[in-house]
């Protein structure tokens, strides 16, 4: 019996996982006016930061579609699990739940669960590696499930951006908050909602303050440290990300810290110069 994880494209694999066999990424399709790009190894995060920056209107993405996520059910794994973007955020989940009916009514054999990972970015990636631990220990699949669900439910996500420029585009933030925002120097600290949706978590002035708020909201929020991987996903700046990691280690103690940089999707929600943190 062998098992498969298949994780969307907003999910940012590390080069370990990778280069695991059990692992699959289901790319998300993005635009920028004219200029279309898969999110997959293609995806030239410096060039997409440079179309956002000088464009008018809001990038966009589109989820796969169910084909998509059937040609990754194919193989020789029986229990296969499925990452996908928070379903308030996109519809990834809704075409992977609608990929696995179809494919189970031809493959009544396989064993396929869509996980709605009410999360993003590096999120999704600690649950991918969640359900590999549960079935790397010999969990079966109901037993998997169960516990990735519980996992699920106890995860926090964080992020702070440099830039406030694509929640302006898409609507989420009106343009006289964003320009009294960018007038004062204040960065907001986000997160996610037990739903899966984005709230505001706190404000402060500067990304150094914001950064520092961030961290003292997740370590008050995150228990057990000890047991727990903490992941920081950054979109093109590493060394903000190396020095967050640093703070974090000095004030508490987990049992992994992992560093990736943001791929499409997340990179185009982030902006240049913002951080996102799962636990």
């Amino acid at each position: 019996m062998g098992y498969k994880i298949v994780v969307d494209s907003c999910g940012e694999l590390p080069e370990k996982l990778q280069s695991d066999g059990h692992y699959e990424s289901v790319a998300l399709e993005l635009e920028v006016d004219d200029y279309h790009v898969t999110d997959d190894k293609t995806f030239n995060q410096l060039e997409f930061i440079r179309r956002v920056r000088e464009s008018r209107n809001c990038p966009k993405s589109s989820c796969p579609s169910p084909e998509r996520y059937m040609e990754a059910f194919e193989g020789d794994a029986e229990n296969i699990y499925v990452v996908t973007l928070s379903a308030k955020l996109s519809g990834s989940y809704n075409s992977a739940v609608l990929a696995k009916r179809l494919y189970e009514e031809e493959h009544p054999d396989k064993n396929i669960y869509v996980f709605n990972s009410r999360s993003a970015s590096i999120g999704e990636t600690l649950i991918g590696m969640k359900a590999q631990e549960c079935e790397e220990n010999g969990m079966g699949f109901e037993e998997t499930v169960e516990a990735v669900e519980k996992y699920i439910s106890e995860q926090r996500t964080f992020f702070v951006l440099e830039t406030l420029d694509t929640l302006r585009k898409n609507g989420r933030l009106s343009n006289l908050k964003a320009f009294v925002a960018g007038a004062l120097n204040i960065k907001p600290v986000m997160g996610s909602t037990p739903e899966g949706a984005i709230c505001q978590l706190d404000q402060a002035r500067g990304i150094n303050k914001a950064l520092e708020r961030m961290i003292r909201d997740m370590i008050a929020k995150t228990k057990d440290c000890e047991q727990k991987i903490l992941a920081i996903s950054h979109c093109n700046c590493p060394e903000r990300a190396k020095a967050l990691k640093e703070k974090i280690e000095k004030l508490v103690k987990f049992k992994e810290i992992i560093i990736v940089n943001t791929a499409g999707v997340s990179t185009m929600y982030a902006n240049d110069g913002g951080v996102i943190m799962a636990v």
